[in-house]
This record gives C-alpha cells, structure tokens and sequence, in this order.
C-alpha cells in the first residue's frame, strides 16, 4: 500500500511527521529517537504538558474535555491529557508523564476509596454502588494509558488487567451476558451486575499482545461479543437505585456499516485501529471492507480525502479527543493529515506492504 511519507513531511504537524516516519515508514530505532525531537518540540503538546498540575493531575479532573472554543486545553481531564501526550509520540520518562505516573499507578488499587475519585465524587449522597463504579472507571482508564504507555510487563498492570479480564469474561459466559436487560419503570436498562467490556479495557489489551496471547480462550470470547449486533438500548445502567449512562461500555459492534463511518469518522478510524491493534481487524470480512474503503479514497498520491465536503473530520465522541486530531490546522492539506497518517497506521498494524512515496 503506497504511503506518503513525503507529503506528510511537507504537511503534517510534527507529531504526525514522526509517528509517521517511526511507526509506518519502519525507521531504525536510533533514527526514531533522533526524530523524536520532532513531538517534543510542537507548542500545543508543550503547552498541554505545562498545564499539568502540582499534583500530576490535570485541572483536577480526570475524564473532562476541552469546549471547542478552548483554546490552551482547559478544562481537559488527566486521562485525556495523558492520552494525548502519548498520541503526540512523548515517552513515558517525559517529566509530565513520570508526574502521572504515580497516580496511575495508585489508581490501579482495588479499592473504594472515595478521595480517589475526584469529579466522579458527587456533592452529596456517596453510595458503595457509586464508589464502585467511579473507582472501576478509574482503575480501567488508568491500566489503558500504563498499557500504551509501555508498562506491559509491570506485575501490578498484569494484575489489574487480569482481574478485569477476567471479570469481564465471567459475565460474556453467564446466562446474564446473554440477557443483561431488565425493566426499570418504561425503560430497559442493564442489570446492575452486568458488565460488559469497557473502551478502556479494550485498549489496555491492544497494548499487551502478550498477555493477550496468555488469555487467548477469553479473547475468543471478547470478540465474539464485539462482532454481535449493538443492541437497540442505551447503555445505560442500574447503580444503586440510580440509572446512570455508561458510554464508555461496549455492547456490541461499533461499527457495523458505513453509514457508522460516515457519521464520525475519527471515531470509525479509532475503532479500525484498536480492532487492528487486538488482532480482530483482519478476522473480520466486514471491518475489512470499511477500512479498504478507506484506502480507495485516497488520491494518486495517497492522501485521504472525505467522500462528501472538503471539512476536516471532526468527532463528537469525547473518548477520540485524545487522538484526533493531532493537527491543530483545520484548512488547506492539512485537513488531511490525521487521517492519511491513521490509515497508513492501521495497514501497517495488520502486516500489509508499505510502499513508501
């Protein structure tokens, strides 16, 4: 597959510059390191890093997003912030990611301890339940981003990523994760105990191939359930006696047709990469046939281009602002350059020939 590696260098912002040249054009590690100079020098990854605070948080908060009219990341939660720092190629010795670290590490504790969960800690009226579920948000969230950010092998990692697999494939084997509805007033809601996997769990297991391939039987099971219809629900859940949206929970397939694409793109592209990532990408005749629609609307050069307008992509869903984009330049070929780098990412991640132009 040609990949424009030239004309990403010409247009791109420097993150994409390097991850482009590092991860799909395949350079020598020793080069990689010298290009890295590239995401460390770019002003919104310097400033987000400089918004970090005292306590290695940012903003206190850990899964708030920036408004559309921010301009210097406020608002931005600490997950999200983490997020986007490793999106833009910096390391895990990074200062600001090494000021994270500890909390990360902390939250990966199987507790409930109610200092820890921070804006997900409401105003009055704490319930266990809601303990619960905070700190199991927490505890997902912060194994995805030690996951990706190389901790693989970290026995504390291993553990929570365990105990969470393992949580989760109990419930896809139970009768409950067959029939995980029950009636709430005029509503049909998942059952308190259902626990379906979280976007959070998924990439933390698309960052450890090896651990996966320790656990292969539940991963048979997990993408079995990523390949079942999306129910007609809402992903919404009994906490207590509080029903509460879980937007974070995958119920099925995210990306079922085009018209799925069509309607967020930088969504549907995370969700090819993360699928590619677990090894489920190139299993699946359907996803397949979205991605190389992908490939077949790039230009002679190989630069993406949308089927309809001349917009950049943009998303609505708040778990696909820490990656997209990357580029801070919403005109000219810029528009382009997230896109034509992802795509290029994920055919590298399920072994097809890169064609450097």
């Amino acid at each position: 597959m040609v990949f424009p590696i030239t004309w990403l260098l010409d247009h791109a912002a420097p993150p994409i510059q390097y991850r482009a040249m590092a991860e799909v054009a395949g350079l020598t590690p020793e080069k990689a390191e010298r290009a890295r100079a590239l995401a460390y020098s770019f002003p919104p990854a310097m400033m987000l890093a400089l918004t970090q605070g005292g306590d290695g948080t940012w903003h206190r908060s850990m899964f708030g997003v920036p408004s559309a009219k921010a301009q210097h990341f406020e608002g931005v939660g600490t997950m999200l912030a983490v997020r986007r720092l490793l999106e833009y190629g910096w390391e895990s010795e990074a200062p600001p990611m090494v000021h994270a670290r500890r909390l990360l590490f902390r939250l990966l504790a199987e507790d409930d301890d109610p200092q820890y969960l921070f804006e997900l800690l409401p105003a009055k009226g704490i319930t266990y339940e809601l303990r619960q579920r905070g700190r199991l948000m927490l505890r997902e969230s912060a194994a995805s981003l030690l996951a990706q950010a190389g901790y693989i092998h970290d026995p504390r990692l291993r553990g929570a990523a365990r105990r969470a697999l393992q949580r989760v494939t109990d419930y896809l084997g139970s009768p409950l994760g067959a029939k995980p509805w029950i009636r709430n007033g005029n509503k049909q809601v998942l059952a308190p105990e259902a626990a379906p996997p979280s976007l959070w769990l998924l990439w933390m297991l698309a960052f450890m191939p090896h651990f996966r391939n320790e656990h292969h039987e539940h991963m048979e099971l997990l993408y079995a359930h990523l390949t079942q219809p999306l129910p007609r629900q809402e992903p919404i859940q009994q906490v207590g006696d509080k029903l509460i949206e879980q937007e974070h929970l995958v119920l099925g397939d995210w990306l079922p047709h085009r018209n799925a694409v069509d309607a967020d793109i930088p969504r549907a592209l995370s969700w090819l990469e993360l699928m590619a990532r677990l090894g489920f990408l190139k299993r699946n005749e359907n996803w397949l046939k979205l991605f190389d629609r992908f490939v077949d609307d790039r230009d002679a050069m190989g630069v993406w281009h949308p089927h309809k307008g001349s917009a950049a992509p943009r998303s609505s869903d708040r778990h696909t602002w820490g990656m997209f984009p990357l580029e801070p330049i919403a005109s000219g070929d810029e528009r382009w350059t997230d896109a034509t780098f992802r795509i290029g990412l994920i055919a590298k991640l399920i072994g097809r020939q890169i064609e450097l132009t």
